[in-house]
């Protein structure tokens, strides 16, 4: 079975809510990023084509990182033309200025570029400082927006960081406020080692109010190591946040940070959201039959919850 039971979950609103959510897909590419047997391109376009199958209306397609460091998303040149006729949004990951002359090459109009809120996160994953990684992004930024591009601006560890531990929020606030200066559109707060609890993430973003950060700009990036994604995520839409990132089957991990488990799943947030009497878009039966497809081919049933209930995978 892949479709809930009719009438289920029962839609039940709540006050202060979005009446519509924009899920920010990352599966094909921070959901894949990490696996270590190579997914061919022609698979991984299909997942994308599956994906947009379902309603999603931004997937995050690939990575013009160079592919020595992340091998899985070395076909970048050969899966963006593959999907790029679909009638959806396909951001690409671009790590500077090579990155995005390969993406615009190909005809990318929505890239992202890749920040830490911490020191150490940010040696690790840039091999600079976070001052440094700023300055290597201004002229990326910068371009894109010459080009009328759209730009996400993805911060890591912004709500702890497995080195150096809690992660202030002033320091997240500074490096947010630095990025939206530079000219990003939009911000992915990022939750990297799934550590962040609801009142953490109201005060975040509360203090982000504070610096005249829009909530219009914000998008969260939960991952579900201690079981909070869920609430955290609804945590963040009870303070005005309407852009989710979610990952189909709960794919991903992060390879700078061993820590770091799965991505918040998407069908088991369509399925909160659902609940809430939240519009997404999303065919829901579809999802779950994409995820399971993916999940044939990479040789083990999903971890989302809401993929094994409806499809009946083992548990």
């Amino acid at each position: 079975m892949n479709a809930p039971e009719p009438g289920l979950p029962m839609a039940v609103p709540a006050e202060g809510l979005p009446a519509r959510v924009r899920i920010h897909e990352v599966g094909a590419r921070d959901g894949l990023q990490n696996e270590k047997a190579i997914v061919p391109a022609v698979v991984k376009a299909e997942f994308v084509r599956r994906l947009a199958g379902t309603g999603l209306t931004t997937i995050e397609a690939t990575s013009f990182v160079h592919p020595k460091w992340v091998p899985q998303l070395a076909d970048a040149e050969e899966l963006f033309p593959a999907v790029a006729d679909l009638p959806v949004s396909l951001p690409v990951l671009v790590p500077n200025e090579r990155g995005l002359d390969r993406a615009l090459a190909l005809g990318a109009r929505r890239v992202a570029v890749f920040a830490s809120a911490t020191e150490s996160f940010a040696r690790a994953n840039l091999n600079r400082t976070v001052d440094e990684a700023l300055a290597m992004f201004e002229p990326v930024v910068a371009r894109a927006k010459a080009q009328d591009v759209h730009v996400r601006g993805y911060l890591s560890m912004c709500f702890g960081d497995p080195w150096e531990g809690a992660v202030p929020v002033p320091q997240v606030v500074r490096v947010c406020r630095a990025l939206l200066d530079m000219g990003c559109d939009e911000l992915s707060l990022g939750d990297t080692i799934g550590v962040a609890t609801p009142g953490h993430v109201t005060a975040l973003l509360t203090a982000l109010a504070e610096a005249a950060v829009p909530v219009s700009a914000l998008g969260v990036h939960f991952h579900d190591t201690y079981g909070q994604a869920l609430s955290n995520t609804l945590a963040a839409l009870q303070r005005g946040v309407t852009t989710v990132d979610a990952s189909a089957g709960g794919l991903g991990g992060c390879p700078y940070a061993k820590s770091a488990t799965g991505n918040l799943a998407t069908e088991d947030l369509v399925w909160m959201l659902r609940g809430l009497g939240i519009d997404t878009g999303v065919d829901l039966g579809r999802l779950v039959a994409t995820s399971v497809w993916m999940a044939a081919h990479l040789g083990r049933p999903s971890p989302s919850r809401t993929v094994r209930a409806l499809s009946h995978q083992e548990q």
